[in-house]
């Protein structure tokens, strides 16, 4: 969409071809007598040092799962335990080539990465900063701990600190890193670089890639990591994840300090297995999964395929490709080749492979052959290694008898404490801008020339006769939302904002016109039409430290993004144990005139995931209220509006929308017409809907009809609905979903139980057909009409005399479209 770049259909047009460079494959082939050069003693025993202790950790794990014991401690650990055993030398030849600023993602199988980089982090940590992490998390529950058993020294300390945190977490245990609300497959620790590992297979892919986007737009140090196992290559979180980290737009229209590629590697464990499927030459087409690298840009990703059952290999893969990301010209793509012994899980019994294949691996172990090579050539001996192992072995069964005891390492106390998890749903933070420096702007705010023109705008729609101003001359819906945003652009450095048609265009729908003119490319820009990748960036962009606005064009498009919105976004706050904040804000447009697939309301499938908020305004005044809360907030807010109402002015604040900064509490409804016969409450668009409804019922029926914009659905609070109840004793309540398992029902179901006494009759529901969205000039027959309304009370709940209905709401009529399913 840029100007700057025209396409020229001469040359798009000429002939050619497309031709390709070679990749390397298990290129790496220095004799360990001349590696040795390049290491010293000390640090290849710590390399074996450290698979070792993956491979002991894991061993006690399997053993635990398979026998019910370790080293003759008995234990039952009835959750999940996807086991790496095999894979250590591609965990740790990682960890040892990166720095502590150097983030790591994983899957569910990374026990082996968090342990590798965690060691790594140790080694290159001096003593104060270890006792400084050690102390600040959660207080130094986990530190008073494993202080009283250790009688080392501080770096042995933090090992204990690494081993008993990671198991505890895996046992569920309160001490663990994130209170064992993560647990095996989603463990972390971050003050280690370690970051979330992921139990949906590829769910790193694309929140990896966010974090990369984080460290270049906020210049931070280090690069992002996503350990992916070699089935993800089928999942659709990688595919767009990889299509946003390559995006030409990095090299080709970002300027200054920020030109050039993501600080991302795409790392596949390249196991060999996805479950029991075999990836090469059963579930995947790509023969070596290096290939793919080849046709996402003309670097073909600097892919490579790497031994990832030679430590040495590995690390100077991760080296060498270190240099290319630190010349901006990734991201790169590592095809790192590794073994499972064990199954996919401990209770996977391997039927899909053969023994003589598990066998020829287990020949060719890494741990194994590195302990030859540290013996033949002299660097340690036989003695020292079997006392190391010893000492491996003493430190995971110290690690398992802390976590195991109960009067040590409680679990949460639900049962004294019911709200406890309930309380770590949301941080419910409020934070003016994420970091304290000043933001990249093109301008100042004030010169802006969509700020400038609004303040020629009506603030309130009716002029003192009561008459609508021109459209031209109404401040609108979508300007509400522009002013919000707009100034926390020049508050907070980190915010970023993508999507599709985002900058020039100004969005789809006109909220982003003018930011263009104040925002420099790398903090407003256009993004794949990766609705996935667009969650799960601004997911991996968020939990780094920085605040988002993604935008999902269409509520309809919030499908492709289903995993990151119901799966990623919601948890990872009480997953991990309220360390992470997710400051992240999902603009949905609700689409109309569009038909089936771009005019369905679906805020009851975002209201029905626990750990997201959820807003939905209707007027200019509660749009830039609440989008201020939103901006303010450390909670991910789903935040919907309705493309029917983004130029309507603001008819119910008298005083009109003001032109400086105010926040609408997140979950507080709004009287806006006050009355006594019955109680209309209102979600979304549909409000003015509700307003011609009432005015029916006034003018001709003398029925004074309470109005209750929703504004919010999760949290709600319904004290002012129950108050209207006291009043009226009669609901409506509507909105533009389709009624079955929208969230009006849910709101007639709550209501129902809180107000019983109040209510002279049932609560109705008025919401859409359950049929397909029709085209524009059938929609009238779909969404909620005004009659619709009015028919509804008078046959469900007050008769209205004289009246005579147009639509059928008879007990009939609903059992038969029940029995329908329509």
């Amino acid at each position: 969409m840029p100007k700057s770049q025209f396409i020229d259909p001469a040359q798009a047009r000429a002939k050619g071809k497309i031709t390709f460079g070679e990749i390397p494959v298990n290129a790496y082939d220095i004799p360990f007598e001349n590696a040795m050069k390049h290491y010293s003693s000390e640090q290849l025993v710590r390399i074996y040092r450290d698979m070792q202790v993956i491979r002991e950790f894991e061993t006690m794990l399997n053993l635990i799962k398979t026998t019910g014991e370790y080293q003759g401690i008995a234990y039952n650990h009835p959750g999940p335990a996807h086991l790496s055993i095999g894979q250590e030398a591609s965990a740790v030849g990682m960890a040892h080539a990166l720095e502590v600023d150097d983030h790591i993602f994983g899957s569910h199988r990374s026990h082996g990465e968090i342990l590798a980089k965690g060691l790594s982090a140790i080694h290159q940590l001096d003593d104060k900063s270890l006792m400084g992490i050690m102390e600040r998390h959660f207080d130094g529950a986990a530190l008073r701990i494993v202080e009283k058993t250790n009688k080392g020294d501080v770096k042995d300390l933090a090992i204990d600190f690494l081993l008993y945190g990671t198991l505890a977490e895996i046992f569920a245990r309160e001490t663990g890193f994130n209170k064992g609300l993560g647990g095996s497959m989603h463990a972390f620790f971050t003050p280690f670089g370690v970051y979330p590992n992921n139990a949906i297979v590829g769910g790193s892919g694309d929140i990896a890639v966010g974090a990369a986007l984080y460290k270049k737009v906020n210049q931070k140090n280090g690069i992002v990591v996503a350990n992916i196992g070699d089935a993800s290559m089928g999942c659709g979180p990688v595919w767009e994840g990889i299509s946003f980290a390559a995006m030409d737009q990095f090299r080709t229209l970002w300027e200054g300090a920020h030109q050039g590629g993501l600080p991302m590697i795409f790392n596949f464990m390249n196991n060999q297995y996805g479950m029991g499927g075999q990836t090469r030459g059963e579930t995947m087409g790509y023969d070596l999964l290096a290939r793919v690298g080849a046709g996402v840009n003309p670097e073909m990703m600097h892919s490579e395929r790497i031994d990832g059952y030679d430590p040495l290999a590995v690390i100077d893969a991760f080296n060498r490709k270190k240099k290319v990301l630190a010349d901006k010209k990734g991201p790169v793509l590592l095809d790192t080749l590794t073994y499972r012994f064990t199954g996919h899980s401990p209770s996977d019994a391997s039927s899909y492979r053969t023994k003589e294949e598990v066998e020829a691996w287990q020949q060719v172990d890494s741990i194994r052959s590195f302990r030859t090579l540290l013996e033949k050539h002299k660097v340690s001996s036989a003695g020292k290694l079997d006392a190391l192992d010893e000492k491996i072995r003493g430190l995971v069964k110290k690690a398992m008898e802390l976590s195991i005891n109960d009067e040590i390492s409680p679990r949460m106390d639900i049962t004294r404490q019911p709200e406890l998890i309930g309380e770590m749903m949301f941080s419910n933070g409020s934070v003016d801008a994420m970091e304290d420096r000043a933001p990249d702007v093109l301008m100042p705010i004030e010169e802006n020339p969509r700020v400038v023109a609004l303040k020629n705008k009506e603030r309130f729609a009716l002029d003192k006769d009561g008459k609508p101003f021109s459209k031209v001359k109404t401040y609108q819906l979508r300007d509400g939302l522009f002013e919000a945003i707009i100034d926390r652009f020049y508050k907070d450095p980190t915010l970023v904002a993508y999507g599709e048609e985002n900058r020039d265009w100004g969005g789809a729908f006109a909220v982003y016109r003018g930011l263009t003119e104040s925002l420099p490319y790398h903090r407003l820009f256009n993004s794949p039409i990766s609705e996935g990748a667009i969650v799960g960036t601004a997911i991996g962009y968020g939990m780094s430290g920085g605040r988002v606005i993604a935008e999902i064009m269409y509520c309809d498009f919030l499908g492709r993004s289903g995993d990151e919105v119901f799966n990623q976004l919601p948890k990872w706050q009480s997953m991990s144990g309220n360390i992470i904040r997710m400051p992240v804000v999902i603009r949905v447009s609700v689409g109309s005139k569009y038909g089936a697939q771009h005019s369905q309301d679906w805020t009851a499938l975002t209201a029905h995931i626990p750990g997201l908020k959820v807003v939905f305004p209707a007027t200019p005044y509660d749009a830039k209220g609440l989008m201020n809360a939103a901006l303010q907030g450390t909670d991910p807010v789903i935040f919907f509006e309705s493309q029917r109402i983004y130029d309507i002015g603001e008819l119910f604040h008298k005083e009109g929308v003001p032109e400086g900064y105010y926040e609408i509490p997140i979950g507080e409804p709004d009287v806006k017409r006050e009355g006594g016969d019955v109680t209309i409450l209102s979600i979304g668009a549909t409000l003015y809907t509700a307003v011609e409804a009432a005015d029916i019922l006034a003018s001709d029926y003398d029925i004074s009809a309470e109005l209750i914009d929703a504004r919010s659905l999760v949290p709600f609070n319904y004290a002012p609905v129950i108050e209207s109840l006291k009043k009226t004793g009669r609901i409506v309540i509507t909105g533009d979903a389709s009624t079955r398992g929208s969230f009006m029902k849910e709101m007639a179901q709550t209501i129902s139980e809180l107000a019983f006494d109040e209510m002279d009759a049932p609560p109705v529901v008025v919401g859409s057909r359950n049929w397909i969205v029709p085209a524009h000039e059938l929609e009238q027959h779909f969404f909620p009409q005004a009659a619709w309304i009015v028919d509804a009370i008078h046959e469900k709940i007050l008769p209205l005399q004289g009246h005579t209905v147009t639509t059928d709401w008879s007990d009939e009529k609903i059992l038969s479209r029940n029995r329908k399913g329509v």
